[in-house]
């Protein structure tokens, strides 16, 4: 998965998990969920928001965090990891695993 990330902006991610049927949600209140983005290039971690909410997970990415990431002026400044993890009773499932791609910002200046 890929998630383009404006440098310096708050940036969410919703990830449903559905039933079979695709519609109806699935009771995830009993998760515990932790979400983490990962550049390869500094060797740092920087731990997510999440937000557990009904069917679904919120993952967001603070300004405050985002602000710091990439350097340079072009259009995309940095690539991050990042995975969602998940942990239901002594099970620990990696649901999603995908890149950031971090875009300069044109209208702050930071491009």
């Amino acid at each position: 998965m890929q998630w383009d990330i404006v440098r310096g902006d708050t940036a969410p991610l919703r990830i449903d998990f559905l039933e079979d049927d695709e519609v109806t949600p699935i009771n995830i209140s009993t998760w515990t969920v932790e979400a983490t983005a990962y550049s390869p290039k500094d060797d740092t971690s920087d731990e997510l928001e999440v937000t557990i909410g009904q069917g679904y997970i919120d993952v967001t990415a603070p300004a405050d965090i985002t602000g710091y990431w990439g350097t340079g002026y072009s259009s995309i400044v940095s690539e991050l990891l990042f995975d969602v993890q998940v942990t239901i009773g002594d099970r620990v499932w990696t649901p999603i695993v995908g890149t950031i791609r971090v875009l300069g910002d044109v209208t702050g200046g930071s491009l």
